[in-house]
């Protein structure tokens, strides 16, 4: 069994704190502490960061029980070898990423549809109409794809949340320093190396963000598939950095 490292304690101690006060109402903690679209005035310069601590409200406890179960699995192996300070910075650093990409999606998503009704000559009160309560005029469609206005909806309102994003970094970082290391998915009754397990993960979250579907099943399913890759793109520039300039064999603290 793992020994849990303490700033994997304090996350994991972190992130129960934050899913226990977000499910009283009183907190409003949802539209507080999720991440909005930027151009959202539900928008808050904190939301990026406090983002990372939020989970799916219940009776949806899968969410932070596997985002939790990775962070304790990767995050102690990983703060054993380099130490507290620096597995914090990294880890924080690709939760930020996995924001940043997200966010840069829904901004091309936003002002692309965005652009093509002000070339359809909707007025501005129309879009904010449509922004606010989903309604427009059936008409639109004749210029504007269905799936543009759906996109555009969605990048406006959508509230992005979980530390999925970090831990995907964490898994990027885990198969770097550990290639050959055997990973077991309980739907899969055989262990993969970590050098496989975890590109051909990206690669299906990738495919998936894409289709608008999950890896359990067809549909929409809210899942922030570009904030996995943004995490994990973070996790991977980092490692190779610090590879290339042999600073991962060194401690900060």
């Amino acid at each position: 069994m793992i020994r849990i490292t303490p700033v994997v304690k304090q996350l994991l101690l972190l992130n129960i704190i934050f899913f226990i006060g977000s499910q009283i109402p009183s907190t409003h903690a949802y539209p507080l502490f999720s991440e909005f679209y930027i151009e959202n005035p539900n928008f808050k310069i904190w939301q990026p960061l406090t983002s990372m601590f939020m989970h799916a409200p219940m009776p949806n406890f899968m969410h932070i029980f596997f985002n939790m179960f990775a962070l304790y699995s990767f995050g102690s192996a990983l703060e054993h070898f380099w130490g507290g300070t620096k597995f914090l910075f990294f880890y924080v650093s690709c939760g930020l990423g996995a924001i940043f990409l997200n966010e840069g999606i829904h901004y091309y998503q936003y002002h692309h549809a965005l652009s093509l009704l002000q070339e359809a000559n909707v007025s501005p009160q129309e879009i904010l109409t449509f922004l606010s309560e989903g309604k427009y005029n059936t008409k639109i469609l004749d210029t504007i794809p269905l799936s543009n206005l759906e996109d555009m909806f969605q990048a406006y309102n959508s509230q992005t949340l979980g530390a999925s994003g970090a831990i995907y970094g964490l898994l990027v970082a885990f198969a770097f320093m550990f290639p050959t290391a055997e990973l077991g998915i309980m739907f899969i009754p055989i262990p993969i190396k970590a050098k496989y397990f975890v590109p051909g993960l990206l690669a299906i979250d990738l495919f998936l963000g894409f289709k608008g579907q999950s890896i359990f099943g067809a549909g929409s399913t809210g899942i922030a598939h570009f904030a996995h890759i943004g995490g994990a793109l973070t996790g991977f520039i980092m490692m190779w950095i610090w590879k290339k300039n042999q600073f991962n064999n060194r401690r900060w603290n």
